[in-house]
């Protein structure tokens, strides 16, 4: 949704952006290219060949490390924009040995940097209540308990260390795909690679130093790509733009909170156009929201 995104930020000449997710470097290179310049995130270290090309461009800076420690590196108050675009990314995916995809044999590894716990020991060594609590949580898996005690009888035997390995006996256990359009196993490699990246404790952390890190008027944009993530994203936005709570006539009224430090760009979440869709079909779950900081102070988190 690189269009959106770029109608909601407007970079400009003069204008400092973050880039969160950097990825293969699409939104920073179009940043650039509008004159702005960009404070990058990214915690996959293999990023740093898509930057080399970008640098003639205009200021950019790269720091490998997750979006959510962006207050280690910017002042409160520092930049006019902050983009995030969650989840895994197309290039990830496309890269069998970084073990992401259930389409291509690969190690089960799913880390998006080469540090912490990977897929393999979490479905190897992992409690099975938390197994459970994984796949229930994180990927919303109906069938998690059934799910669960395949893998735990299959690793007694013999440890998971590929990924269409899993895939395999996840399916076996939930059934056959019979000309189903999503894979039975897609929820399971959700739920651990959600888990093994703490991807959701990120988001929250992230959408705080947004918070904290723009200018009055700086904008947010964050792009969102499966349920969890939105009603996260959702959930911040309403809440710093005083809006939680409104649209029922039953609910009481709203007690008296902090001033919202943020208006919402539009109501509701964009959507990828029809071409968008057509020309990548993985940017048909895709949901853009966008929001604008005021002059109101940083809310404080709950105790």
């Amino acid at each position: 949704m690189l269009a959106e995104v770029l109608e909601a930020l407007r970079p400009g000449p003069g204008l400092t952006i973050v880039d969160g997710t950097f990825g293969a470097g699409g939104y920073t290179r179009a940043f650039l290219s509008a004159g702005a310049a960009v404070i990058a995130f990214d915690r996959d270290p293999t990023t740093a060949a898509f930057a080399e090309g970008l640098h003639g461009l205009g200021a950019l800076r790269l720091i490998h490390t997750p979006f959510s420690r962006m207050n280690d590196f910017i002042a409160a108050g520092e930049v006019d924009g902050v983009t995030l675009d969650l989840g895994v990314s197309s290039m990830q995916i496309d890269q069998a040995e970084r073990g992401f995809s259930l389409m291509r044999d690969g190690p089960l590894d799913m880390r998006m940097s080469s540090e912490g716990l990977s897929a393999a020991e979490l479905v190897n060594e992992g409690d099975p209540r938390e197994l459970l609590r994984i796949f229930r949580v994180y990927g919303e898996e109906r069938q998690a308990r059934r799910v669960v005690g395949a893998l735990v009888r299959r690793r007694d035997e013999t440890p998971f260390e590929r990924t269409l390995d899993l895939a395999e006996v996840v399916e076996r256990t939930l059934g056959g795909r019979r000309g189903a359009k999503v894979h039975p196993a897609t929820r399971v490699f959700q739920a651990l690679r959600i888990a093994v990246n703490e991807e959701l404790a990120e988001l929250e952390a992230g959408l705080a130093a947004a918070e904290r890190n723009l200018k009055v008027g700086g904008r947010l944009a964050v792009v969102s790509f499966h349920s969890l993530e939105d009603r996260i994203v959702k959930s911040f936005l309403n809440d710093r733009a005083g809006r939680q709570g409104e649209g029922s006539r039953h609910a009481p009224p709203r007690a008296a909170g902090p001033a919202p430090s943020f208006t919402l760009l539009h109501n509701g979440a964009m959507a990828p156009s029809e071409a968008e869709i057509a020309a990548n079909p993985r940017a048909r779950s895709a949901k853009l929201r966008a929001a604008a900081r005021t002059a109101a102070p940083v809310w404080r988190a709950a105790a």
